[in-house]
């Protein structure tokens, strides 16, 4: 995965503390810790949700490879949406594009909570980047 060569923003800080990320649509909880982030981090965002809920093999569109291209890994953040910081202008940009925004709306590759409370995420249901093909 690379890093989006026209967002000059800096990442935000992995998180400093152990938290509890929970999916709603599946009821995984996923246990934290700041030590034991994904190596396959995207886009600079060590601690994005988007390398978590992968690792945790929840299934989640990421058509851009995590470098705020599109929409397609767009969740919703239930419980803890103030932990991350806020999104940057980018992220914004491509939110305008996913179907069902709400106000709780984030890119997971974007979004990297502190740490500083627990995480409530929702995947939507629908996949904009669902493709049938008979082969």
């Amino acid at each position: 995965m690379g890093r989006n060569p026209y967002i000059d923003a800096p990442p935000p800080p992995p998180p400093k503390r152990a938290y509890r990320l929970t999916v709603r649509n599946t009821g995984q909880v996923i246990e934290v810790d700041p030590a034991d982030l994904p190596d396959d981090h995207y886009d600079g965002q060590r601690g994005a949700l988007l390398g978590l809920l992968m690792r945790a093999g929840v299934e989640i569109d990421h058509a851009c490879g995590g470098v705020v291209g599109c929409s397609t890994c767009h969740i919703y953040v239930e419980e803890g949406f103030d932990s991350a910081p806020e999104p940057i202008e980018e992220e914004e940009d491509m939110l305008d594009h996913a179907p069902a925004l709400r106000d709780t709306s984030r890119l997971a590759c974007q979004c990297v909570p502190d740490g500083s409370e627990d995480v409530v995420v929702e995947v939507p249901a629908w996949k904009r980047n669902e493709v049938s093909e008979d082969h």
